[in-house]
């Protein structure tokens, strides 16, 4: 089969499409024909090993796991003897994060409890968009913020992969949402549902006397002091995307904040499960939440696509098209 595979660390051109064997599924596994994958910031700071604790967990000096891509969309091949949920032929979708990658290839093996059957109303495409970013940002409102309808939710970030999936499973709590991007980004954040929609270039929501319930910093550069000022006396910040540096503000201050006050900070990981990739399956089955596409790529093309998405300036998702064909415009 063909697959991009790296044998260093490095930029996006360490990457390269060879001909690997196509592996063969385990007893609890099922062999999946990917038909598309998306690109996620894992992705790269796996390829570049940064931060420096990636070669921890994928080796020191060279990386252990060689085709990257955790999001995928396919059809199941062939099953393990232990594997009964799915069969041959069923279109499925999942985060491969924790069988070890690989979605940046032709076929793939993967346990069972990480996909679930494709929305029929998704194409491969779109269904590839889904899970990784979709499950973070559920996790990040409904486990870690405490979603309650009514509140006041602001997304800052609402642009990017995270962030689009946030304002919509948002709206879907019955909550009002404001979202944070760039100029040329707010009649999208809109279309997705926000109520509010704020230029970062032009204002600073953190200083503007508004206060939130709920703040979801899918990205952005304030401090965990700022988002602090931004927050109602019980509100929640939750960080699920930034610098090291408000990486670390989170892990360190966030809990001696959250215990001298009833405002509670702090940053989380999302862990792939099967239970809240069907619950998000329900709410793109019932329109309330649709993936947003920027840019299509071939197989060929992982390298572009990764250095794109570095670049921070995408709109949604960046998805890797394999089996089908790919339009000649890859911006929606």
């Amino acid at each position: 089969m063909k697959a991009i595979v790296y044998e260093k660390y490095g930029p996006p051109e360490v990457l390269k499409l060879e001909d690997v064997p196509t592996p063969d599924p385990k007893d609890d596994e099922v062999l999946v024909k990917i038909h598309a994958a998306s690109v996620n910031a894992a992705d790269w700071h796996f390829l570049r090993a940064d931060p420096f604790l990636v070669r921890f967990m994928n080796g020191i000096l060279k990386p252990k796991i060689k085709i990257l891509g955790s999001d995928i969309a396919g059809c199941v091949e062939a099953t393990g003897k232990n594997a009964k949920r799915f069969h041959a032929g069923d279109e499925v979708f999942g985060d491969i994060f924790d069988c070890g990658l690989g979605g940046f290839a032709e076929y793939v093996c993967a346990r069972e409890n990480a996909l679930v059957l494709k929305p029929a109303n998704l194409t491969f495409t779109e269904a590839a968009a889904v899970p990784m970013a979709a499950v973070t940002a559920l996790h990040g409102l409904r486990d870690e913020g405490r979603i309650q309808s009514g509140q006041t939710v602001l997304i800052n970030g609402a642009s990017g992969g995270v962030g689009t999936y946030a304002v919509q499973i948002a709206k879907s709590f019955g909550t009002e949402v404001t979202g944070v991007c760039s100029p040329s980004k707010m009649e999208m954040v809109r279309s997705l549902g926000a109520d509010h929609v704020i230029d970062y270039t032009k204002e600073d929501f953190t200083r503007s006397g508004q206060r939130y319930d709920l703040i979801l910093a899918a990205n952005g550069y304030h401090s965990i002091w700022d988002y602090r000022r931004a927050l109602s006396p019980t509100g929640i910040y939750v960080m699920s995307g930034g610098s090291m540096a408000q990486i670390f503000q989170a892990m360190l201050w966030g809990p001696v904040i959250s215990m001298t006050g009833r405002q509670k900070l702090g940053n989380f990981v999302s862990k792939p499960n099967q239970e809240d990739l069907a619950f998000v399956k329900d709410l793109l089955e019932t329109g309330k939440v649709k993936p947003l596409i920027d840019r299509r790529y071939p197989l060929s093309e992982v390298p572009e696509a990764i250095r794109y998405l570095e670049q921070g300036h995408a709109r949604g998702k960046v998805v890797i098209i394999i089996q089908d064909e790919i339009r000649n415009d890859r911006r929606l």
